[in-house]
C-alpha cells in the first residue's frame, strides 16, 4: 500500500511527495523503490524528524496496528494532518486521536476502506438491514494482514446494527464443536468470519437471510489501485477539516 500511495501522489498534479518513512530501506530513493526514476527523496526511519524537516501538511499512514496510534499522535503534534488507512485502532484509540486533533485544531481522516465500491457495499448493507435482520459477514484478505476481523467488516457491522438495532439471531443453544467455528460475534449479534490466504487482496460478502431467500452484497478489491482514488479524495478533504472523520463515506455520501 505504501508503494501504491507513493506512485499515486507522484502522479497526481495537486499533490507533492515531501517525505517517505519506513523502518526498511533507509536511504533508498523513493522513486527507485517503486521502480521509477529517482525523485530526490530518500526513505527515512524517524517519522517526527521527517515531518518536521519536510514541512509535510498531510501524513498518509498504511503501517500496522501496533504503530499507527503513535504515528498519528506524532503527526498531530507537529501539525500534519493524518489520513489513516491502517486498521486495528480501538474505539478508545480513535477517541484519543479525536481529542488531540480537536486540541490542535487540525483535521484527521480514519478510513477502514478507501475503495468506493466497498463504501457502497456498506451503504447498501445498512439499507438492506432494515428488511433482513439476519446477517453474517465473511471477509477475506491476504495472509500478511495482521488484524482480524478487518476494519471494513467492523464498520459494516456497525452500520447494519445502527439501522436494525441489536438482534439475537440463530439458536440460543447453538454449540460450537470447535471454538470460534461460528466466527467472532460483534456486540449487537452479528457474526464475522475472517479468511487469511495468499491470493486475496481484499474481499467481503455481507449475507442476509430471510424466509425462502438470501441476499448477498459482495465487493472485491482485485488490486491495490482500487484504494487510490479514495486516498486522494481524503488527502484533499483533510485540508479543510477540523477534528476526526471516521469513514470516508461521511465525505463522499454527504
Amino acid at each position: 500500500m505504501g508503494r501504491e500511495v507513493l506512485k499515486t501522489v507522484l502522479q497526481t498534479e495537486d499533490t507533492e511527495l515531501c517525505a517517505a518513512v519506513d523502518i526498511q530501506g533507509a536511504g533508498q530513493d523513493a522513486g527507485l523503490l517503486i521502480g521509477s526514476e529517482q525523485v530526490g527523496i530518500n526513505i527515512a526511519t524517524n517519522l517526527k524528524e521527517a515531518l518536521t524537516i519536510s514541512g509535510a501538511e498531510v501524513l498518509v499512514d498504511f503501517t500496522g496496528p501496533r504503530s499507527v496510534l503513535n504515528n498519528v499522535k506524532t503527526a498531530l503534534e507537529v501539525g500534519a494532518r493524518p489520513v489513516v488507512g491502517t486498521t486495528g485502532l480501538s474505539r478508545e484509540d480513535i477517541e484519543a486521536i479525536a481529542a488531540l486533533a480537536g486540541q490542535k485544531r487540525v483535521g484527521c481522516i480514519i478510513a477502514p476502506n478507501f475503495a468506493i465500491g466497498a463504501l457502497l457495499m456498506i451503504k447498501f448493507a445498512s439499507e438492506a438491514a432494515k428488511y433482513f435482520p439476519n446477517v453474517e459477514i465473511i471477509e477475506k484478505h491476504h495472509d500478511q494482514k495482521l488484524d482480524a476481523p478487518s476494519g471494513t467488516a467492523i464498520k459494516t457491522a456497525e452500520a447494519v446494527i445502527e439501522h436494525r438495532g441489536d438482534y439475537e439471531q440463530g439458536l440460543a443453544l447453538e454449540e460450537e464443536k470447535i471454538p470460534c467455528s461460528r466466527g467472532g460475534k460483534m456486540p449487537g449479534g452479528i457474526r464475522i468470519h475472517s479468511v487469511r490466504l495468499p491470493g486475496f487482496v481484499a474481499q467481503q460478502e455481507v449475507i442476509f437471510g430471510g424466509a425462502g431467500q438470501t441476499l448477498t452484497i459482495k465487493h472485491d478489491s482485485i488490486s491495490r489501485e482500487s484504494f487510490m482514488p479514495g486516498v486522494i479524495t481524503a488527502i484533499r478533504a483533510v485540508m479543510r477539516l477540523e477534528g476526526v472523520v471516521y469513514g470516508l463515506e461521511n465525505l463522499i455520501f454527504e
